[in-house]
């Protein structure tokens, strides 16, 4: 069936395949510079750079980088918001052949010594307001040189004032401390030219932090290749081109903020839209002002954009394409942001994608012009997909629910030092290519759509029949009450998990049993029996993850923190 590629006849105009040119992150910034260099690479709080200045800055960084000892082979961990500091430092480390290992700006002490002790870096980048965070730790090799960058490095004197008058004087000074190097002394530096190092498109090209099954991130080693294509395939899909712009809502951490919403828009020689901090009221304003033509985003912030009142007289006819990712987008949520839309001059349609951190990001995507009910779509150009028996390589029939497993040149290299999770993860199966195992079930139709179901580990085991969340939450969804609700399975000492619902309503003064028995009774009508919650409880609001995902686990540690000092179940 996967030979056979069936989804291939929804590709409208789209090439099947992509021409992938074989070169580092470095030399295709290089080639988008010497094509239009005057075009805007990026806009940061109303400070621009055409790709001629950004070009000229990455290999000054590059220059001042190789100056403090960072060589070919070598990490730097970027612990950064999406500013130009962390970009530029990016493709500057590509350029040298060294490794950056990219890790959220918020993460504690501990949590930035295990990032240390996994990449083994020796230099760091951060911002100023970070520093005391990484006196603190103690990671196995030293860290010997700590580069600190300040939110006005790139702002105008009229934004610099205000920064400062707002937080940049609440920062705690930093101390003299021989392992500091400032980022505008560095970048004001003179140091001898760097010539760019011996890379090739299958070397490493930066790492990236997810969820292992021990409850620390695994680091996961991804190429140039792998960016490179993913951001081409993700391009071509979107109609990201020269002239449009997108906005980096998502952080330089994530898969989808750097290698879409920065890489992808760099490739094509459009304009990225640095975002260091966002929310709802946030994009609502940029939507207004900056009018960017590509929009993506988490399910909670397009519901939260439906609720904007500042969006109801904007003009949305500058968009292009919007994609939601990272989490199952509720069919509520997507009619009201796409009637929104459409009140506001608009006429694009809010598509559903599936990706994962072990393929840079997303490998599929809704097609643009066709729509199916619970669809994550069909694979990118040159990405295969297919179901296997959940533990094996064996191929199910369509509309057999399975493993999803996805092939293809945005697959990474591996996890970092730690081959018996790659060889899990990563399988040669029959014809002679190599398999990502995503540990997600799903299904795919005969047309070559798939529908992705839940990840194995969140799937409930209730009296012993399968629930998935997302089912549940999207018939939630449905009611009128409801603002926000997850699902998840708590221990119960008869059923081993139970099914619970967390909920926030429209309105928290209704937060009452007739409204929780309400609740109840509107999923019985439209679930089996064993599928629906046996209890909800309401919360003022759920927990987020740093990508703005519901975060389930917290929701179960504090249900069962609660229950344990009440003593009940």
């Amino acid at each position: 069936m996967t030979q056979t590629r069936p989804w291939l006849r929804f590709y409208g105009k789209l090439p099947p395949s992509l021409s992938y040119p074989e070169v580092t992150l470095y030399q295709a910034v290089a080639a988008t510079a010497a094509r239009v260099p005057e075009a805007i690479a990026w806009d940061f709080l109303d400070t621009t750079s055409t790709y001629g200045a950004f070009l000229a800055s990455i290999d000054a960084c590059a220059n001042a980088l190789a100056a403090l000892g960072l060589a070919a082979g070598d990490r730097i961990l970027i612990s950064m918001p999406t500013s130009p500091q962390g970009v530029i430092a990016f493709y500057a480390a590509n350029k040298l052949g060294a490794v950056p290992a990219l890790i959220h700006p918020l993460s504690t002490a501990p949590e930035i010594e295990h990032y240390l002790n996994a990449s083994r870096a020796r230099i760091a980048l951060t911002l100023d307001a970070f520093y005391e965070r990484f006196t603190a730790v103690r990671p196995k090799l030293p860290l010997e040189k700590l580069i600190l960058a300040r939110i006005p490095d790139y702002l105008s004197p009229v934004k610099q004032f205000g920064f400062w008058l707002t937080k940049g004087r609440k920062i705690p000074k930093v101390p003299a401390d021989a392992r500091v190097h400032w980022w505008a002394d560095l970048m004001a530096g003179a140091y001898a030219e760097t010539a760019r190092g011996a890379s090739t498109a299958d070397d490493p090209a930066a790492i990236l932090f997810s969820g292992g099954t021990t409850g620390l991130p695994k680091g996961i080693l991804l190429s140039n290749r792998n960016f490179i294509a993913e951001g081409m395939q993700a391009a071509a899909w979107g109609g990201l081109a020269e002239g449009h712009s997108i906005l980096a809502i998502l952080p330089i951490f994530h898969g989808f903020g750097l290698g879409v919403c920065v890489n992808a828009a760099f490739m094509a020689g459009g304009r990225s839209i640095l975002v260091p901090m966002f929310d709802a009221a946030t994009v609502a304003k940029l939507l207004r002002t900056k009018r960017p033509n590509l929009l993506v985003g988490v399910p909670t912030l397009y519901d939260a954009l439906t609720r904007d009142a500042s969006l109801a007289k904007a003009d949305l006819s500058c968009l292009r394409a919007t994609f939601s990712g990272a989490d199952t987008l509720p069919r509520p949520v997507k009619e009201r942001f796409e009637r929104l839309v459409a009140e506001r001059g608009g006429r694009v349609k809010l598509l559903e994608g599936y990706g994962l951190t072990e393929a840079v990001t997303a490998i599929m995507a809704t097609p643009l012009d066709e729509y199916r009910e619970g669809s994550i779509g069909i694979p990118f150009p040159d990405m295969l997909a297919k179901i296997c028996r959940v533990g094996t390589a064996e191929e199910v029939a369509p509309g057999e629910e399975g493993e999803i497993c996805v092939a293809g040149p945005a697959v990474m290299l591996g996890y970092l030092d730690d081959p018996e999770a790659t060889r899990e993860t990563l399988r040669v199966h029959a014809d002679g290519r190599t398999w990502l195992h995503t540990g997600d079930l799903g299904k795919m139709d005969a047309d070559g759509f798939f529908y992705f179901t839940v990840r194995l580990k969140r799937m409930i085991k209730s009296s012993g029949f399968n629930v998935y969340p997302s089912q549940v939450e999207d018939v939630l969804y449905k009611h009128p009450l409801v603002a926000e609700a997850c699902v998840a399975g708590v221990p119960d000492a008869s059923q081993v998990e139970r099914v619970q619902a967390f909920v926030v309503l429209r309105d928290p003064a209704k937060a009452n049993a007739d409204t929780e028995r309400a609740l109840i009774e509107h999923c019985r009508a439209q679930l089996i029996k064993w599928s629906c919650p046996r209890a909800i409880e309401f919360c003022a609001e759920l927990p987020k993850t740093r990508v703005g995902k519901i975060d389930y686990k917290v929701l179960v540690q504090q249900h069962v923190a609660t229950h344990e000092n009440r003593g009940t179940n």
